[in-house]
C-alpha cells in the first residue's frame, strides 16, 4: 500500500475496508464456492456507487478519481480486495473501461461499466504454443464495413458474467482490439475450474464472430500500444491486490504464533522461529514497496514503466509463494484445513501469480531488454 496516502485516499481506502469487511466476510467467501458468477450483482453495483470502476476514467467520460492519479488510487482498493480475498471484476472491468475512454468510443457501454450495471472482460491470453489445449492465435480481421474475429482466449477472468469481452487479437503484423458483446452468435464461453474460491475464468471461442466495424477501438493493426497499456494496468493492479494478501497472510501467522504455545513458551518465542519472522517481514515489505514503484511509474508512462511491471511481477510472484508457504507451515495441520481462512488467500496469490505472466517469463522480458539495451553498446565500442 501507498507508503504516505493523503487524507482523501486515506478515507476512500477505509471506507472500501469497511464495505469489504460487512459484505464479504470468510463465510460468504465459502458460500459463493458453488456459486456460478462468484459474486452477487447489488456488491458489484453498492462498489461502483463507491468508486471502483471510474478511477481510471477521467471526468469528461463520467469518471474522476480522488487524486492527481486514478491509478493510485485503485490500487489502494486493489491492495483491499486482497487484503480480504474479495470477488468481483476489479481488473477486468477497469481495464475495459479505461480503453473505451482512451478511445472515446462505445459512451452507452462505458456507462454501464462505470455505474455498475454491466462489467466487463479482457480476452488477451491464449494458450501456449505446443500446450495440449493449443490452438492457432486470435486473428481479427477486416471485411468491408464489418470486422471478423476468429480464434480462442483462455483463460479468460469474469467473461461469464461479462456483458461485454474487449478482445485483442492479431492483425496481420499488428495488434487489434475489438468490443463483442458475450451473446453475439459464434461467442462460446466455457467456465474454467479455479484455485481461487470466488474469482471465475473462463475459455471463450470466437468462431468467425461478425461484427461492426465501428466495434474496432482505434485503427486496425494498430493497437500494440493499448495492449501493452492494459497490461500494466492488469500487472499493477493485481500485484497491489497479491500484497494485501500477503499482508494479512502474515498478520494472521504473527498473531497465531503469540497466542500458540509450545513447551509452555509462545511458538513466536523461538530464536529459529523469529528468523523466519524476520525473512518474512523483509519480502512483505520489499513486495510492498516494488508494487508501488511499479504503480507510479505506470501511472505517470515513465520510461522504466515496462521493467517495474515485470520486476514487481516477477519479485512478488516468487516471493508471495516463500512466504505464503512459511505462513502455512507455521500453522501446521491447521493451516492446511479448508476451514482456516489461510488457504482463501493463499489460492489468490497463487490465482495472481500465473495471470498475466509468470516470474519466469518476466524475468525473461527483463533479461531481453537488458540485452536489447547492452547490444548497441557493445557494436559502438567496436
Amino acid at each position: 500500500m501507498l507508503l504516505e496516502p493523503t487524507p482523501d485516499q486515506d478515507f476512500f481506502r477505509d471506507t472500501t475496508a469497511r464495505f469489504l469487511q460487512e459484505r464479504t466476510p470468510a463465510a460468504v467467501l465459502r458460500d459463493l464456492r458453488d456459486d456460478a458468477a462468484g459474486y452477487d450483482a447489488s456488491f458489484w453495483r453498492a462498489g461502483a456507487e463507491l468508486g471502483w470502476t471510474s478511477l481510471l476514467v477521467d471526468d469528461e467520460h463520467g469518471g474522476g478519481s480522488i487524486s492527481d492519479s486514478g491509478l493510485l488510487d485503485l490500487t489502494l482498493i486493489a491492495y483491499e480486495f486482497g487484503r480480504r480475498a474479495a470477488p468481483g471484476p476489479l481488473v477486468p472491468t477497469n481495464i475495459v473501461a479505461a480503453l473505451l475512454a482512451r478511445h472515446d468510443s462505445h459512451p452507452d457501454t462505458l456507462a454501464g461499466l462505470l455505474d455498475g450495471s454491466a462489467t466487463g472482460a479482457w480476452c488477451t491470453a491464449e494458450p501456449a504454443p505446443g500446450a495440449r489445449a493449443a490452438t492457432a492465435a486470435l486473428e481479427i480481421t477486416v471485411d468491408g464495413d464489418e470486422v471478423i474475429v476468429h480464434g480462442t482466449k483462455r483463460p479468460v477472468e469474469a467473461a461469464g458474467t461479462a456483458e461485454v469481452l474487449l478482445v485483442t487479437g492479431r492483425t496481420g503484423e499488428g495488434l487489434s482490439h475489438v468490443l463483442v458483446p458475450r451473446d453475439t452468435p459464434g461467442v462460446t464461453v466455457t467456465a474454467m475450474r479455479s484455485v481461487d474460491l470466488t474469482r471465475r475464468y473462463a475459455k471463450v471461442d470466437f468462431d468467425g464472430v461478425r461484427l461492426p466495424a465501428n466495434a474496432l477501438l482505434g485503427a486496425a493493426g494498430n493497437g500494440a500500444a493499448d495492449a501493452e497499456y492494459a497490461q500494466h494496468l492488469a500487472i499493477v493492479l493485481g500485484c497491489a491486490e497479491t500484497v494485501g494478501a500477503l499482508q494479512t497472510a502474515f498478520d494472521t501467522t504473527v498473531a497465531w504464533a503469540f497466542d500458540r504455545y509450545s513447551f509452555g513458551r509462545a511458538l513466536a518465542s523461538y530464536q529459529a522461529i523469529k528468523h523466519r519472522f524476520a525473512d518474512m517481514k523483509m519480502w512483505l515489505e520489499a513486495c510492498h514497496a516494488i508494487s508501488d514503484a511499479a504503480a507510479a511509474a505506470v501511472a505517470v508512462d515513465a520510461p522504466d514503466a515496462a521493467r517495474l511491471s515485470s520486476a514487481a511481477k516477477a519479485y512478488i510472484g516468487d516471493h508471495a509463494a516463500d512466504l505464503m508457504q512459511e505462513c502455512v507451515q507455521f500453522h501446521g495441520g491447521i493451516g492446511l484445513t479448508f476451514e482456516h481462512d489461510l488457504h482463501l488467500y493463499t489460492r489468490r496469490v497463487a490465482a495472481n501469480r500465473s495471470t498475466y505472466g509468470t516470474p519466469t517469463e518476466h524475468r525473461r522480458v527483463l533479461a531481453d531488454a537488458v540485452i536489447s539495451t547492452a547490444a548497441p553498446s557493445k557494436e559502438s565500442a567496436q
